[in-house]
């Protein structure tokens, strides 16, 4: 006997809802399933939200249409009026209208399968029997998990690709030592937060993380606000104000976008990596500040100094070490990761019960080369989250190019899949086969036993897979609301 076959006949008082307008196709089922589960019955919209909020069933059989009127699919009604009452409800969608789109749209609003009439009875008892047992096992995972414990969190800083794990590597080295880090990057991909990472692995993590964007302030007050000033000495300077560079004393002062320091302050800056030595704006007594630098941009400072336009015995002063952070194309299945954790995030924001993503917004999200990097897939995200008609998300709610222009991509390809010719017919089935498990995982939450059922195989073979390409469920779970 296997698993699936164990769970359904030990499951035999589960509450099973029929609702059904035919009296007799209510009968026929009470009769085929009494030995099975606990039957409730209904035959109208109202009678079947009543049973819900009354006996609260793990599944619902569902009849698309409840009256004689083909136009009228009260089912839809039923079925999202449910899911908003209990959003763990497994819902199976009955029609006899043989109607693909609208068992489609059933799908998309929410309902865990769909069956034609007329019914088989049998097809109908394995369709319920994996309903009843995927319900069960989310009930467990809610008994045995605590929290939410992602296995792929470092310092707040979602990934499990190997450049990410580099980076969480190269943090734990640095941390404990004082010298000067340097991030580049593009816009977007997290430098900020790494710097952060790297303030709180750090001897110094008791102190202030003070940051400043050096191109978000206007030339003439960056001074100010980086080196202080003394009362009186400039127009409007009406008290003294202490300087991002003493606010860090004792912690980190992370200086983003470095490249847009003019030239003056460059050489306060040399001078303070020094020294360790500020001068408030119009203040004659150096003021000694014990700081940690840690400084990023997006350009190229190597190409900055053949231009004259950033120092270079600056640059080899922030950039004792270099960590580059790699674009969100670059980072294979974090970009689903990421989305996974945004999704669960604005869903409880937003108060939206969101289920997860549709194949094709899978898809779109793997297919895109998300030029503003984590960033932008978190705005994406939070658009699809509110845009969202249904409690999947559709690829037309993130608002980002699918069937046409991917920028550079075939709609539907992995954005980090190589071109023909570069990589080996091993690495490209260890891609896909990696892909697939990230994917079904996704789609179920990460319910293992579920996404196995949705792979064909077996728990054993699905955990084998995960451990060889280091995926950990619990890395696309929601986490547990805590009041």
């Amino acid at each position: 006997m296997t698993a699936l076959e164990r769970y359904g006949r030990d499951l035999a008082l589960d509450k099973l809802l029929i609702v059904d307008d035919e009296e007799t196709i209510l009968k026929q089922l009470r009769w085929a399933f009494k030995n099975d589960y606990d039957i409730i019955t209904a035959s109208s919209v109202d009678e079947a939200l009543s049973a819900i909020r009354e006996h609260s069933p793990a599944v619902m059989l569902l009849d698309l249409s409840l009256t004689d009127d083909t136009s009228e699919l009260e089912g839809f009604e039923v079925l999202e009026t449910a899911l908003s009452i209990d959003p763990r409800i497994k819902v199976v969608m009955i029609t006899g209208h043989d109607d693909m789109e609208n068992a489609l749209k059933s799908i998309g609003t929410g309902a865990m399968d769909f069956y034609a009439k007329p019914i088989d009875v049998e097809e109908l008892r394995v369709i319920l029997r994996r309903a009843f047992y995927i319900s069960s096992l989310e009930g467990e995972i809610d008994r045995l998990k605590e929290g939410y414990a992602p296995g792929h969190e470092f310092e707040g800083v979602m990934g499990m690709s190997k450049p990410m794990l580099g980076i969480f590597e190269a943090v734990r080295r640095i941390a404990p030592t004082d010298v000067s880090v340097l991030i580049t990057g593009e816009s977007g991909t997290g430098k900020e937060l790494i710097a952060r990472a790297i303030h709180n692995q750090s001897t110094r993590s008791g102190g202030p993380f003070v940051p400043i964007n050096c191109g978000a302030i206007p030339e003439n007050l960056l001074e100010s606000e980086l080196f202080g000033h003394e009362k009186g000495s400039f127009t409007g300077a009406h008290t003294t104000k202490t300087g991002k560079f003493e606010a860090a004393d004792g912690g980190t002062l992370f200086l983003d976008e470095i490249g847009e320091l003019p030239s003056a302050l460059q050489v306060k800056l040399l001078r303070f990596l020094q020294d360790q030595i500020v001068e408030r704006v119009g203040g004659e007594e150096p003021i000694q500040v014990d700081a940690r630098v840690i400084a990023a941009t997006n350009r190229d400072l190597e190409e900055m100094i053949e231009e004259k336009a950033f120092r270079e015995d600056l640059f080899y002063r922030i950039n004792t070490v270099r960590m580059s952070m790699p674009p969100l194309r670059d980072r294979g299945d974090d970009i689903l990761l990421l989305a996974t954790r945004f999704l669960h995030r604005y869903s409880s924001e937003f108060s939206r019960g969101m289920k997860g993503y549709s194949r094709a917004a899978i898809d779109a999200i793997h297919s895109y080369r998300w030029p503003g990097n984590v960033r932008e897939l978190d705005n994406s995200v939070k658009r699809g989250v509110i845009m969202a008609v249904s409690n999947l998300i559709q690829p037309s709610d993130l608002d980002i190019p699918f069937d046409g222009d991917t920028g550079g991509e075939k709609a539907g390809e992995p954005a980090s899949l190589d071109v023909a010719g570069e990589m080996t017919l091993k690495e490209a089935r260890e891609k896909l086969e990696k892909g697939m498990v990230v994917a079904a995982l996704l789609r179920t939450s990460g319910n293992v036993s579920a996404a196995a059922v949705e792979l064909d195989v077996s728990r054993p073979t699905l955990h084998d897979l995960m451990k060889k390409h280091g995926i950990d469920a619990g890395d696309f779970r929601a986490p547990k609301d805590k009041k």
